[in-house]
């Protein structure tokens, strides 16, 4: 966590008291705030941090394939099952579980997951035998769970089965002390991933960086800065200030996601449709078909847009 604002040091307390734990943490904060990041910590300062960390993209799951995906399958247990597969439960014992965008979860796996966290057990689909599971949960997501449950779209049980220790991550406009030292850190990192030589910022770079309200957050801020890093010829970074002109924090982020949206229908368009395997869509993005699933359901792409193939 690169930073020493209040905000950010408030964040580090909450994630000193409770990681040695093992009780539920629930991730909250805006998208590109780093809350990965946190989860890491919380493990890491855990007695489990021997064993594994497990993210899981709750977005990514494909429906009808969220139990084998969290608690494995049989072979057989359906068409293509060809043998046993470890959930990411099991691959998680004695480990950490990071639910991300666990308010993307469909409402199948919200009622599998709330059943395996009261009952500590799980069974691989079309196994008999139950199996138990020692893992720590953390959660994450960008959606005001409260306010979800009152619209019917989240489990009640589940929100507080999860929410015993809510982190909240604050937003990059909300820390902007923290501007300068981030900027420094992404630039070490792309230099040495792209063999260059930078490592100066001008003051007016600076400046224009921290004035910006950065709706991507940290994300937004370190891909910026890896775009200038690849276009920085000497030690100074190149920077374009019409780079952060020209568009509200709100009017950014839709265009981004217009831009997303777009990217997935155009690979759709060009595999006909089809999304798995060679020239398949998720193949073209450079995807996991999960992931790519779970864009589709974020953007409203339906099987109708899918399948054309204009």
């Amino acid at each position: 966590m690169i930073g020493t604002s209040p905000a950010l040091d408030a964040v580090r307390r909450a994630v000193a008291r409770v990681a040695p734990t093992d009780a539920a943490v629930l991730v909250l904060g805006e998208t590109g705030t780093g809350k990965e990041l946190i989860a890491r910590a919380i493990h890491d300062g855990n007695p489990r941090r021997s064993r594994a960390f497990v993210p899981v993209s709750c977005a990514a799951l494909a429906p009808g394939l969220i139990t084998s995906e969290l608690f494995g399958h049989e072979a057989g247990a359906f068409t293509g099952a060809v043998s046993r597969r470890v959930g990411r439960f099991e691959q998680a014992r004695g480990g950490t579980l990071f639910l991300d965008e666990i308010g993307e979860m469909p409402a199948e796996g919200q009622a599998a997951l709330l059943r395996v966290l009261q009952e500590r057990l799980i069974e691989r689909v079309g196994g008999a035998e139950p199996i138990p599971v020692d893992v720590r949960i953390v959660a994450a997501t960008h959606r005001d769970l409260a306010a979800e449950v009152k619209a019917g779209r989240f489990r009640a049980d589940l929100f507080y089965r999860l929410n015993v220790f809510p982190i909240a991550v604050p937003p990059l406009r909300d820390r902007r002390d923290d501007i300068p030292a981030l900027v420094a850190h992404f630039i070490r990192l792309a230099a040495t991933k792209y063999d260059r030589v930078t490592n100066r910022t001008r003051p007016e770079t600076l400046t224009a960086l921290v004035a910006h309200d950065w709706p991507g957050n940290v994300r937004e801020l370190q891909n910026l800065i890896e775009r200038a890093v690849i276009l920085s010829a000497g030690e100074e970074l190149a920077f374009d200030p019409g780079w952060l002109v020209g568009s509200t924090p709100t009017e950014t982020a839709r265009t981004w996601a217009a831009q997303e949206r777009q990217r997935i229908l155009d690979a759709l368009r060009a595999a006909s449709g089809r999304v798995y395997g060679p020239g398949g869509a998720a193949h073209r993005l450079g995807l996991k078909p999960t992931t790519l699933y779970g864009k589709m359901r974020k953007h409203g792409i339906g099987r109708s847009e899918a399948e054309w193939s204009g």
